[in-house]
C-alpha cells in the first residue's frame, strides 16, 4: 500500500500546481500504459473525486496517443461533459472487465452530458476521433486497467 501512495505523490503535486496556475504541464509526470487492439496509450489517471471533477479542463492540447482514464468507486451509468475543456475529445465508457460499452464525441466547452450505455467502471478520454481513426469500437477490450491505482 505504501508504494501506491508514493507513486501517486507526483500526481498530487501536479494537481496542486494546476490549482494555482490554471494551466497544466504539457508532459505529465505519472502515466500508465493501456492498449486497445495493439494501439498503445499513455494515460493519466483520474481516480479521486477532485481529479475526476477536474479531468482535462483548461488544457490546450493532448498528445496523439495520450489520454486520461477515469476510474469510479462503483460501476454505474456515468456521464461526462466538457465545461471548461478546450480540447475536442472522444470518450469511451468501459465496464469492469475492460470492454468498451460505447464511445461518444464531445465538443469543447459544452455542458451536454454524454452517458455510458451500461455500467461503466472507467471512462477513457482521448483526442476526438482517436478511436474512430484506429477502428476501435464498442465491444473492444482495453488492456492494462487492472494495473491502475484504485479509485478513491
Amino acid at each position: 500500500m505504501n508504494s501506491v501512495k508514493c507513486s501517486l505523490y507526483p500526481a498530487v503535486l501536479i494537481t496542486v500546481f494546476v490549482g494555482f496556475t490554471g494551466t497544466t504541464p504539457a508532459d505529465p509526470l505519472l502515466t500508465y500504459p493501456l492498449r486497445i487492439r495493439n494501439h498503445e496509450i499513455r494515460a493519466e489517471v483520474a481516480n479521486t473525486e477532485e481529479s475526476r471533477r477536474r479531468g482535462l479542463m483548461f488544457r490546450d492540447s493532448l498528445g496523439d496517443s495520450s489520454g486520461m482514464v477515469f476510474s469510479y468507486l462503483e460501476a454505474g451509468v456515468n456521464a461526462m461533459w466538457m465545461k471548461n475543456t478546450r480540447i475536442p475529445l472522444s470518450v469511451a465508457f468501459i465496464d469492469r472487465d475492460g470492454r468498451i460499452l460505447n464511445i461518444a464525441d464531445m465538443e469543447p466547452f459544452s455542458e451536454q452530458a454524454h452517458a455510458s450505455a451500461g455500467e461503466a467502471a472507467y471512462a477513457l478520454e482521448m483526442n476526438r476521433g482517436w478511436f474512430r481513426k484506429r477502428g476501435v469500437k464498442a465491444g473492444d477490450r482495453v488492456e492494462g486497467l487492472r494495473r491502475l491505482p484504485p479509485p478513491r
